[in-house]
C-alpha cells in the first residue's frame, strides 16, 4: 500500500503558511524543531496540539557534510531565527529538539547539540535526521531518504521500527558542481539556478548521473530488507522528477510530499520533549 501523504503534506502546507503569518496562542507549551541542514537553517514550532503557529529559516553555509564548519556562524543563525520567532509570538522558546545525520555523531562531537544549546534553548532530544522525518510521514514498511546538501541519510523501517540507518557523503552539493561545470556558473549560481523550479526539467537530464549515484547508495543500504517503497525528503528532493529516476533505478516505489525541505524539521519539532535531556 502506498505512503498517505495527506496528514504531511496538510502539516506542510500550514507551517508554510504560519512562516509567513505565525499565529499568536495561549498555548501552555511550544514543540520546536531545529535542522541544521548544509544549505539551509529552519526553526519549526508547533503548539500544545503539536499544530504549526511559526516558523523561520535561512540559506547559510554554516554546515557541510553534516558537519559543523562555522560554529559561531551556525550559533548566531539559530539566535536570530530563535530571537525572531520569539518576537512574532511573544513567548520564549525554551526547549528543542534537533537531528544529526546518522553515524555522524562521534565524529560530530556533539556540535549540533552545543550550537542549539549556545543559542539559548534546552536540548529535549536528539535523532537521526531520516527517523526524525519518519515521525511527519509515519512509514511501515520502507526506507526514509533524507537528501540533503551535503549528505544523503537512509533509515529503514520494518513495522514503524528503525532498524538500519546510513549516511553517504552525496548530496545536493554534488548536485550543485555538477550544475556549475554543466553551465559554467559559479557553485551559488548554481545552488540559485537548482533551486528555481523553471529549470528542473532540463536539469533532471544533466543530473541524472548523481541521481543514478543517489539510487545506488538507496539500493546498498536496503538490500535483504525486504522494503515496500522509497520516500524521499530532504531540500536536495525539490528536484521535480528525481523520484521518477530513482524508482526506474531502484525497481521500488518512491514517492515525495508536496514540499520534501520541511519533513524533517517538522519532524524533529513532533519529537521534542518538555524536559532536558
Amino acid at each position: 500500500m502506498s505512503l498517505d501523504y495527506r496528514y504531511c503534506d496538510k502539516m506542510i502546507d500550514d507551517f508554510e503558511k504560519v512562516v509567513k503569518n505565525p499565529i499568536k496562542t495561549k498555548s501552555k507549551v511550544f514543540y520546536t524543531g531545529v535542522d541544521l541542514g548544509t544549505a539551509c537553517v529552519v526553526i519549526a514550532v508547533l503548539d500544545e496540539e503539536f499544530k504549526p503557529v511559526a516558523g523561520a529559516y535561512k540559506y547559510a553555509d554554516v554546515v557541510r557534510d553534516g558537519m559543523v564548519v562555522d560554529y559561531v556562524g551556525a550559533v548566531q543563525i539559530v539566535k536570530e531565527l530563535k530571537e525572531k520567532i520569539e518576537k512574532q509570538l511573544e513567548t520564549e522558546l525554551i526547549y528543542a529538539a534537533a537531528a544529526i545525520p546518522p553515524g555522524t555523531d562521534e565524529l560530530d562531537s556533539g556540535a549540533i547539540r552545543n550550537v542549539v544549546m549556545a543559542a539559548g534553548f534546552e536540548l529535549s532530544n536528539v535523532l537521526d535526521e531520516p527517523t526524525a522525518a519518519n515521525e511527519l510521514l509515519k512509514m511501515t514498511n520502507g526506507a526514509v531518504v533524507d537528501i540533503g546538501g551535503g549528505t544523503t541519510g537512509i533509515s529503514v523501517l520494518k513495522d514503524k521500527k528503525v532498524v538500519y540507518v546510513t549516511d553517504e557523503p552525496t548530496g545536493g552539493t554534488h548536485f550543485s558542481l555538477v550544475v556549475a561545470g554543466a553551465y559554467s556558473k559559479s557553485f551559488e549560481e548554481a545552488e540559485k539556478y537548482k533551486r528555481d523550479v523553471k529549470n528542473h526539467k532540463e536539469l533532471l537530464v544533466v543530473l541524472k548521473p548523481v541521481v543514478e549515484k543517489v539510487s545506488s547508495i538507496i539500493l546498498r543500504a536496503v538490500k535483504g530488507h525486504d522494503i515496500d517503497e522509497i520516500a524521499l525528503v530532504g531540500g536536495t528532493s525539490c528536484l521535480s522528477g528525481i523520484e521518477e529516476i530513482v524508482e526506474k533505478y531502484t525497481k521500488i516505489k518512491t514517492t515525495k510530499p508536496k514540499n520534501p525541505m520541511f519533513v524533517t524539521p517538522l519532524g524533529i519539532a513532533l519529537s521534542c520533549k518538555q524536559e532536558e535531556m
